[in-house]
């Protein structure tokens, strides 16, 4: 692991998600810039003080000359978004796949490097999308791919938050201070750390892509380098039309990530604070309550569902969901087979590409006076 030391808070997260199904071993990390704290950090979670290095270069220098039963197999990247691709590609170089946090880069020409030295390497790569590893988001897109909804019109997706309220990056907070920094964070806040979930999310269920966009960035806080706040009408591949709105600012808001999807036969509503319900709703019937683990779910959703009926499954289970499907197709390319189809699904580094195209246009468009932006 690259980041997640003391302090941290997605860092932790992925090793619980890493360890549910135990696949993964934690067995070596640099933890933080700080060479001491990266240490105590990996003393913390009882690893050997010979794996627990001071920098992510020496980490990746001496992992690579152990002896196969004991170096590392692949790297998981949680730190501020300004290392992900430095970090990715010396990974990559010296042979090792990799597990990213999103969004995957800086810039955008950045992220298409990444795909380049992907491609070139024959390495997995995931980003963690962790939103697209819920059932019944799952089982949302088999739904929009059978044709149940008919020709997908209008999608909906909305992901308020109302931690950014107040400046507490002024106070120090560590998670405010460097997402509200473009030197480590990039051009965007908002719409760069939850804007592109609500993005891909759109992208994931319906199976279209955002062709072009027109969007409004606001930065309520005075001071605040970064947008706080944003609404964005889309345009997709088959000509159905969409509203993004994601906020940072708004009081009281959890993480009320939201998506409907309108089609000339049918819609669908699914919110990820109420994750194992799926309503489907109908010109001519009552509306459908899908929940998870029922008789009726697809082969996606059944195999990415963990407990019977009526016991909660929640974020750190979907995120599993992405570490297991990506640790079965680790292992099964290590051992020269077909991974099979539900193993494969997890982000991909040609997802983090469009995540980058997404909030780079997204800025353009703010600021320029262009109505609409084309994703490149």
């Amino acid at each position: 692991m690259v980041g997640g030391g003391r302090d941290a808070f997605i860092g932790a997260v992925h090793r619980m998600a890493a360890g549910l199904d135990g696949l993964i071993e934690l067995t070596c990390g640099a933890f933080s810039a700080d060479p001491d704290k990266s240490k105590a950090s990996g003393a913390d979670l009882f690893l050997p003080a010979d794996r627990c290095y001071a920098s992510w270069p020496e980490m990746l220098e001496r992992e690579r000359t152990l002896p196969d039963d004991r170096r590392m197999d692949f790297v998981s990247i949680v730190a501020p978004n300004h290392l992900h691709a430095p970090v990715a590609t010396a990974a990559l170089d010296a042979g090792f796949p990799v597990v990213c946090d999103k969004p995957m880069t800086l810039s955008l020409s950045e992220a298409q490097g990444l795909a380049r030295k992907v491609e070139s390497k024959g390495l997995l790569f995931a980003l963690t999308h962790n939103y697209t590893g819920y059932p019944l988001v799952k089982e949302a897109r088999h739904r929009v791919a059978a044709g149940e909804l008919g020709t997908i019109r209008k999608i909906l997706v909305e992901y308020p938050q109302g931690w950014l309220a107040t400046a507490i990056e002024d106070d120090g907070q560590k998670q405010a201070d460097w997402r509200t920094d473009p030197a480590r964070a990039g051009a965007s806040c908002c719409m760069g750390d939850i804007g592109t979930h609500a993005e891909n999310l759109s992208e994931y269920v319906t199976g279209l892509q955002i062709t072009e966009l027109c969007a409004d960035l606001t930065t309520f806080l005075p001071g605040r380098r970064l947008d706080d706040d944003g609404s964005v009408l889309l345009r997709f591949d088959n000509g159905a039309r969409g509203v993004l709105q994601a906020s940072q600012v708004s009081i009281a808001e959890e993480n009320a990530l939201r998506i409907r999807v309108y089609g000339d036969r049918g819609g669908l509503d699914w919110s990820q604070e109420e994750p194992n319900t799926l309503i489907l709703k109908w010109p001519d019937r009552p509306r459908e309550v899908v929940r998870a683990s029922g008789p009726t779910l697809s082969a996606a959703a059944t195999f990415n569902t963990r407990l019977p009926m009526g016991h909660p499954e929640g974020f750190i289970e979907a995120f599993a969901n992405l570490y297991r499907n990506f640790a079965l197709s680790l292992d099964a390319q290590r051992q020269g087979v077909e991974p099979q189809p539900e193993w494969s699904d997890f982000p991909s580094v040609h997802d983090g590409v469009r995540g980058m195209a997404f909030i780079e246009a997204v800025v353009d468009n703010s600021a320029g006076e262009a109505k609409w932006t084309p994703l490149r």
